[in-house]
């Protein structure tokens, strides 16, 4: 048994992929724009400037805390969070605090704490200017709409951290409400670390008193060794009896450890209050209904379903999934493909292991190029229903066998069809006549 057990717990941001920002009219696309081209006197916090919000992020917002069984708070509203930075114009961040749109949550075992709304930051821009290192403020992304979830330091173990995190990016993606990029900035990870005794852990299940946040990673490789290198760094201090405080870190590729940011801040530190220039938010129980009947069918959900209707390996659905619209070109696929008797297990294969696809935009390119491939001439109908007619009389045992319950003789019924026309029927063909007769 390990000395210690890392506690963890996430902050994930996300970029909504609404047309303007999230307390203005300006574009929120903003990535490759020329620098502070895409602005106004509200996201550039000049005085006077009144906010409004976006109801689109909003109702984002509520979407996605439903994927993960949330409870929409029916009562709502937006806080000042004051810090002060060179990406922030106002001095404070609009954001949520106490009463956050979304509460609670799962996926698998792991709790979701919170789901709130706030705006995003300035982008700085670090550069060297006539031989001066210089940093350039693009204020391009400030107050774009940012969804932040906030977990419960349920993670134990980097992998299930990956896992989770990439669970979470899926189901932007599938709801429509981000790409979740995170090379250009619009998904973005934080995780909250700490080590606890094994032993004392197991019994209280009591939280260190220090915890260290590693802050704005890019990338889900980056994460997982930031995350090592830090539990790494925690260990050695704690074998050597030293102290960890409160700290915010960032994690250095080349040299792989972490490094100190900053002094972590505690929420008294951000002297919220609620915001007095945007009215709360109310939802009623119907406007809640309306958009979890909107939910497209879930990742979670979809794999459960591909598994159970073509009975593919779970590796094979785990890949297909993280991408809906390589599923639907797959399922797409698969319809096409019954008419010449390919296999769901087949066209994945060809999609998985040979990206197939990548050359065909279209479905029944895919097909037609499967068939040209496989050359298989199949029997037609007339053939196929002679073949299930003789099996049907030669096969008298199974035939009562079948009729009587035993459900499983199908599988050999249509194997002797299939002997009987040398391997070249259509397997859905078969099983369609083959139950028609069954059933008279």
């Amino acid at each position: 048994m390990n000395k210690y057990i890392p506690i963890i717990g996430l902050e994930v941001h996300i970029e909504l992929s609404t047309k303007s920002k999230m307390f203005c009219g300006c574009p929120s696309d903003h990535f490759g724009k020329k620098p502070n081209t895409q602005v106004c006197p509200v996201c550039l916090g000049l005085p006077g400037a009144l906010p409004f919000a976006n109801s689109e992020a909003i109702k984002d917002t509520i979407k996605f805390g439903l994927a993960f069984g949330s409870e929409i708070n029916r009562f709502s509203k937006f806080d000042r969070k004051h810090y002060f930075y060179p990406d922030l114009p106002k001095s404070y961040q609009i954001s949520q605090y106490d009463l956050p749109i979304c509460v609670g949550g799962t996926f698998e075992d792991k709790r979701i704490r919170r789901i709130h709304l706030e705006e995003d930051t300035a982008k700085l821009v670090h550069e060297t200017i006539a031989g001066e290192k210089s940093t350039l403020i693009d204020f391009n992304r400030s107050s774009v709409p940012l969804m932040e979830m906030v977990t419960e330091p349920d993670f134990h173990e980097t992998a299930e951290v990956v896992k989770f995190l990439k669970e979470v990016q899926t189901v932007a993606r599938y709801l429509g409400i981000s790409n979740a990029d995170m090379e250009k900035g619009s998904m973005r990870l934080e995780a909250n670390i700490s080590l606890a005794s094994s032993q004392e852990y197991e019994k209280t299940k009591e939280l260190p008193n220090f915890k260290v946040e590693l802050k704005n990673i890019n990338s889900f490789k980056f994460l997982e060794k930031a995350m090592n290198a830090e539990i790494k760094r925690q260990e050695e201090i704690l074998n050597n009896d030293g102290k960890i405080g409160l700290e915010t870190r960032g994690y250095d590729e080349v040299k792989e450890t972490t490094y100190l940011q900053r002094s972590k801040e505690e929420a008294k530190d951000y002297r919220y209050f609620p915001e007095p220039d945007l009215p709360p938010l109310r939802f009623t129980d119907e406007e809640v209904e309306k958009l979890r009947n909107s939910l497209p069918e879930l990742p979670k959900d979809k794999r459960l379903r591909l598994i159970e209707t073509y009975t593919l390996p779970k590796d094979y659905v785990d890949i297909l999934v993280s991408d809906p619209q390589r599923t639907d070109y797959f399922e797409k696929a698969v319809s096409l493909g019954s008419e010449f008797s390919l296999s769901a297990k087949l066209i994945a294969d060809l999609m998985i292991n040979k990206k197939l696809d990548q050359n065909f935009p279209e479905a029944a390119g895919l097909i037609r190029k499967i068939v040209e491939l496989t050359k298989v001439e199949y029997a037609g109908a007339e053939e196929t229903d002679l073949a299930v007619t003789e099996v049907i009389t030669e096969q008298e045992k199974a035939v009562k066998d079948y009729r009587s319950g035993k459900g499983e003789v199908v599988g050999f019924l249509m194997g002797m069809v299939q002997k009987k026309l040398a391997g070249k029927g259509n397997s859905n063909l078969i099983r369609e006549k083959l139950m028609n007769k069954l059933n008279e």
